[in-house]
Protein backbone atom coordinates (compact mmCIF):
# COMPACT_ATOMS: atom_id res chain seq x y z
CA UNK A 1 0.00 0.00 0.00
CA UNK A 2 1.46 3.28 -0.86
CA UNK A 3 2.38 5.81 1.81
CA UNK A 4 3.50 9.30 2.22
CA UNK A 5 6.96 8.37 4.55
CA UNK A 6 9.32 9.82 1.73
CA UNK A 7 6.70 12.08 0.00
CA UNK A 8 9.05 14.88 -1.44
CA UNK A 9 12.08 13.20 -0.41
CA UNK A 10 14.93 12.67 -2.97
CA UNK A 11 17.06 9.71 -2.23
CA UNK A 12 20.35 8.52 -4.00
CA UNK A 13 20.64 4.73 -4.29
CA UNK A 14 23.90 2.98 -4.86
CA UNK A 15 23.95 -0.76 -6.17
CA UNK A 16 20.68 -0.91 -7.18
CA UNK A 17 21.03 -4.37 -8.32
CA UNK A 18 18.45 -7.50 -8.23
CA UNK A 19 18.21 -8.08 -4.84
CA UNK A 20 18.34 -5.03 -1.67
CA UNK A 21 19.22 -2.37 -3.58
CA UNK A 22 16.07 -3.16 -6.18
CA UNK A 23 13.87 -3.66 -2.96
CA UNK A 24 15.04 -0.32 -1.32
CA UNK A 25 14.54 2.04 -4.73
CA UNK A 26 10.93 0.35 -5.02
CA UNK A 27 10.66 1.15 -1.34
CA UNK A 28 11.45 4.74 -2.01
CA UNK A 29 9.35 4.96 -4.96
CA UNK A 30 6.08 3.31 -2.86
CA UNK A 31 6.76 5.87 0.30
CA UNK A 32 6.39 8.75 -2.31
CA UNK A 33 9.67 9.93 -2.70
CA UNK A 34 11.75 10.36 -5.86
CA UNK A 35 14.66 7.27 -6.04
CA UNK A 36 18.04 8.74 -8.15
CA UNK A 37 19.47 4.81 -8.93
CA UNK A 38 23.60 3.74 -9.25
CA UNK A 39 25.06 0.83 -10.23
CA UNK A 40 27.71 -0.28 -12.56
CA UNK A 41 25.40 -2.06 -15.36
CA UNK A 42 23.18 1.05 -17.24
CA UNK A 43 20.74 -1.89 -18.41
CA UNK A 44 19.82 -3.25 -14.94
CA UNK A 45 19.36 0.44 -13.89
CA UNK A 46 17.41 1.11 -16.65
CA UNK A 47 15.50 -1.90 -16.28
CA UNK A 48 14.85 -1.45 -12.63
CA UNK A 49 13.31 2.29 -13.25
CA UNK A 50 10.89 1.04 -16.19
CA UNK A 51 9.61 -1.54 -13.43
CA UNK A 52 9.28 0.83 -10.42
CA UNK A 53 8.37 4.12 -11.88
CA UNK A 54 6.99 3.14 -15.59
CA UNK A 55 6.31 6.68 -15.98
CA UNK A 56 9.50 7.77 -15.43
CA UNK A 57 8.45 11.05 -13.21
CA UNK A 58 9.79 10.49 -9.71
CA UNK A 59 13.33 8.00 -11.01
CA UNK A 60 16.53 8.98 -12.03
CA UNK A 61 19.62 6.81 -12.83
CA UNK A 62 23.36 7.09 -13.57
CA UNK A 63 26.01 4.31 -14.76
CA UNK A 64 28.02 4.31 -11.29
CA UNK A 65 30.89 2.87 -9.83
CA UNK A 66 31.63 3.94 -6.39
CA UNK A 67 35.36 3.44 -6.80
CA UNK A 68 35.50 6.45 -8.36
CA UNK A 69 34.84 9.92 -7.07
CA UNK A 70 33.90 12.10 -10.12
CA UNK A 71 31.64 9.09 -11.07
CA UNK A 72 30.03 9.58 -7.56
CA UNK A 73 29.57 13.45 -8.11
CA UNK A 74 27.86 12.50 -10.99
CA UNK A 75 25.56 10.49 -9.44
CA UNK A 76 24.55 13.21 -6.82
CA UNK A 77 24.61 16.05 -9.50
CA UNK A 78 22.06 14.15 -11.38
CA UNK A 79 19.89 14.05 -8.49
CA UNK A 80 20.35 17.99 -7.89
CA UNK A 81 19.82 18.34 -11.32
CA UNK A 82 16.48 16.42 -12.12
CA UNK A 83 14.70 16.80 -8.54
CA UNK A 84 16.67 19.70 -6.86
CA UNK A 85 18.49 18.31 -3.77
CA UNK A 86 19.40 15.17 -1.94
CA UNK A 87 17.27 14.53 1.44
CA UNK A 88 19.05 11.13 1.90
CA UNK A 89 21.71 9.09 0.19
CA UNK A 90 21.22 4.62 1.20
CA UNK A 91 24.38 3.12 0.26
CA UNK A 92 23.43 -1.03 -0.70
CA UNK A 93 26.57 -1.05 -3.37
CA UNK A 94 29.44 -3.68 -1.74
CA UNK A 95 31.38 -6.73 -2.79
CA UNK A 96 30.15 -9.18 -0.66
CA UNK A 97 31.36 -12.20 -2.72
CA UNK A 98 34.83 -12.63 -1.69
CA UNK A 99 34.77 -15.51 0.59
CA UNK A 100 37.31 -16.93 3.12
CA UNK A 101 39.45 -16.21 6.75
CA UNK A 102 43.10 -14.15 6.93
CA UNK A 103 44.83 -17.93 7.40
CA UNK A 104 44.16 -18.08 3.73
CA UNK A 105 44.10 -14.61 2.53
CA UNK A 106 44.43 -12.63 -0.24
CA UNK A 107 44.98 -9.04 0.64
CA UNK A 108 45.56 -7.75 -2.63
CA UNK A 109 41.69 -8.61 -3.04
CA UNK A 110 40.92 -7.58 0.71
CA UNK A 111 41.93 -4.20 -0.71
CA UNK A 112 39.21 -4.02 -2.68
CA UNK A 113 36.90 -5.19 -0.88
CA UNK A 114 37.94 -2.15 1.22
CA UNK A 115 38.15 0.33 -1.62
CA UNK A 116 34.32 -0.98 -2.54
CA UNK A 117 32.89 -1.29 1.42
CA UNK A 118 34.07 1.17 3.12
CA UNK A 119 35.97 4.27 1.00
CA UNK A 120 33.66 3.58 -1.70
CA UNK A 121 30.48 4.33 0.54
CA UNK A 122 32.48 7.27 1.94
CA UNK A 123 33.33 8.85 -1.51
CA UNK A 124 29.21 8.69 -2.13
CA UNK A 125 28.79 9.94 1.05
CA UNK A 126 31.03 13.26 0.47
CA UNK A 127 29.69 13.44 -3.22
CA UNK A 128 26.24 13.96 -1.54
CA UNK A 129 26.99 16.17 1.60
CA UNK A 130 26.78 19.60 -0.52
CA UNK A 131 23.31 18.70 -1.49
CA UNK A 132 22.13 17.26 1.98
CA UNK A 133 23.69 20.22 3.36
CA UNK A 134 21.81 23.09 1.44
CA UNK A 135 18.49 20.73 2.73
CA UNK A 136 20.01 21.43 6.19
CA UNK A 137 19.49 18.25 7.03
CA UNK A 138 18.38 14.74 5.89
CA UNK A 139 20.08 10.93 6.23
CA UNK A 140 22.71 8.70 5.31
CA UNK A 141 21.89 5.09 5.89
CA UNK A 142 24.98 2.55 5.26
CA UNK A 143 24.08 -1.04 4.66
CA UNK A 144 26.07 -3.38 7.15
CA UNK A 145 25.62 -6.86 8.17
CA UNK A 146 25.62 -8.91 11.27
CA UNK A 147 28.94 -10.44 10.29
CA UNK A 148 30.58 -7.97 11.44
CA UNK A 149 29.52 -8.39 14.51
CA UNK A 150 29.18 -11.91 15.29
CA UNK A 151 30.52 -14.51 12.23
CA UNK A 152 28.57 -16.89 11.24
CA UNK A 153 29.51 -20.61 11.22
CA UNK A 154 28.44 -21.44 7.66
CA UNK A 155 30.70 -19.42 5.48
CA UNK A 156 33.64 -17.25 6.26
CA UNK A 157 33.84 -14.31 4.56
CA UNK A 158 36.84 -12.20 6.57
CA UNK A 159 36.98 -9.44 4.45
CA UNK A 160 33.60 -8.45 4.31
CA UNK A 161 32.79 -8.34 7.91
CA UNK A 162 36.38 -6.66 8.52
CA UNK A 163 34.64 -3.67 5.94
CA UNK A 164 31.44 -3.54 7.17
CA UNK A 165 32.75 -3.54 10.65
CA UNK A 166 35.09 -0.31 9.69
CA UNK A 167 32.12 1.18 7.93
CA UNK A 168 30.08 0.96 11.15
CA UNK A 169 32.87 2.00 13.09
CA UNK A 170 33.11 5.38 10.21
CA UNK A 171 29.63 5.76 11.54
CA UNK A 172 29.98 7.28 15.03
CA UNK A 173 32.63 9.59 13.78
CA UNK A 174 30.04 10.72 10.70
CA UNK A 175 27.29 11.12 13.17
CA UNK A 176 29.33 13.52 15.40
CA UNK A 177 30.61 15.40 12.23
CA UNK A 178 27.37 15.53 10.65
CA UNK A 179 25.23 16.17 13.21
CA UNK A 180 25.60 20.08 13.31
CA UNK A 181 23.96 20.21 10.49
CA UNK A 182 21.05 18.20 11.01
CA UNK A 183 22.60 15.12 8.77
CA UNK A 184 21.89 11.76 10.63
CA UNK A 185 23.91 8.47 9.85
CA UNK A 186 22.81 5.32 10.63
CA UNK A 187 23.57 1.51 9.81
CA UNK A 188 21.18 -1.62 8.98
CA UNK A 189 22.45 -4.71 9.81
CA UNK A 190 21.16 -7.38 7.75
CA UNK A 191 21.23 -11.15 8.91
CA UNK A 192 19.95 -14.15 6.91
CA UNK A 193 17.84 -11.62 4.17
CA UNK A 194 15.94 -14.19 2.14
CA UNK A 195 16.81 -12.64 -1.07
CA UNK A 196 18.32 -13.24 -4.25
CA UNK A 197 22.13 -14.25 -2.61
CA UNK A 198 20.73 -16.50 0.55
CA UNK A 199 18.37 -18.09 -1.84
CA UNK A 200 21.35 -18.92 -4.24
CA UNK A 201 23.14 -20.06 -1.06
CA UNK A 202 20.38 -22.56 0.26
CA UNK A 203 20.17 -23.81 -3.60
CA UNK A 204 23.80 -24.69 -3.98
CA UNK A 205 24.04 -26.03 -0.26
CA UNK A 206 21.08 -28.29 -0.77
CA UNK A 207 22.50 -29.32 -4.07
CA UNK A 208 25.76 -29.91 -2.60
CA UNK A 209 24.57 -32.01 0.29
CA UNK A 210 21.81 -33.86 -0.92
CA UNK A 211 19.54 -32.64 0.85
CA UNK A 212 16.13 -30.73 0.60
CA UNK A 213 16.18 -27.11 0.77
CA UNK A 214 13.79 -26.93 3.75
CA UNK A 215 16.45 -28.76 5.93
CA UNK A 216 19.37 -26.00 4.99
CA UNK A 217 16.88 -23.34 4.98
CA UNK A 218 15.90 -24.75 8.78
CA UNK A 219 18.91 -24.67 9.67
CA UNK A 220 19.34 -21.03 9.18
CA UNK A 221 16.15 -19.91 11.29
CA UNK A 222 16.80 -22.57 13.96
CA UNK A 223 18.70 -19.59 15.45
CA UNK A 224 16.18 -16.95 15.06
CA UNK A 225 13.62 -15.87 17.53
CA UNK A 226 10.85 -15.64 14.41
CA UNK A 227 10.48 -18.68 12.45
CA UNK A 228 11.37 -17.25 9.40
CA UNK A 229 14.07 -14.74 8.06
CA UNK A 230 13.92 -11.24 7.63
CA UNK A 231 13.78 -10.79 3.67
CA UNK A 232 15.29 -7.90 1.77
CA UNK A 233 12.00 -5.76 1.67
CA UNK A 234 11.53 -5.96 5.45
CA UNK A 235 15.57 -4.27 5.51
CA UNK A 236 14.24 -1.88 3.06
CA UNK A 237 11.35 -0.87 5.00
CA UNK A 238 13.98 -0.46 7.61
CA UNK A 239 15.69 1.58 5.55
CA UNK A 240 13.14 3.97 4.69
CA UNK A 241 12.17 4.90 8.17
CA UNK A 242 15.79 5.34 9.13
CA UNK A 243 15.44 7.89 5.76
CA UNK A 244 12.65 9.52 6.78
CA UNK A 245 11.57 12.35 8.91
CA UNK A 246 10.38 9.82 11.58
CA UNK A 247 13.75 9.28 12.17
CA UNK A 248 14.58 12.39 13.04
CA UNK A 249 15.89 12.27 16.47
CA UNK A 250 17.92 8.63 15.23
CA UNK A 251 22.12 9.20 14.46
CA UNK A 252 24.60 7.14 15.43
CA UNK A 253 22.95 3.53 15.63
CA UNK A 254 22.82 0.19 13.95
CA UNK A 255 19.73 -1.71 13.74
CA UNK A 256 19.88 -5.52 13.82
CA UNK A 257 17.09 -6.81 10.87
CA UNK A 258 17.46 -10.10 11.24
CA UNK A 259 14.44 -12.13 12.95
CA UNK A 260 16.30 -12.15 16.25
CA UNK A 261 18.46 -14.34 15.50
CA UNK A 262 21.11 -12.21 17.38
CA UNK A 263 20.06 -9.94 19.84
CA UNK A 264 22.26 -6.82 21.38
Amino acid sequence: MPSSLLRGKTVVVSGVGAGLGHRVAAAVIRDGGNAVLGARTAARLARTAAEIDPQGARTAHLATDITDERQCEALAGLAVDRFGGIDAVVHVAAWDSHFGGVEDADFDAWHGVLDVNLLGTLRMTRACLPALKQRRGGSVVFIGTQSAVAAPSQVRQAAYAASKGALTSAMYSLARELGPQRIRVNTVLPGWMWGPPVEAYVRFTAVTEGVPEEEVLDRLTSRMALPEPATDGDVADAVTFLASDRARAITGQSLLVNAGELMR
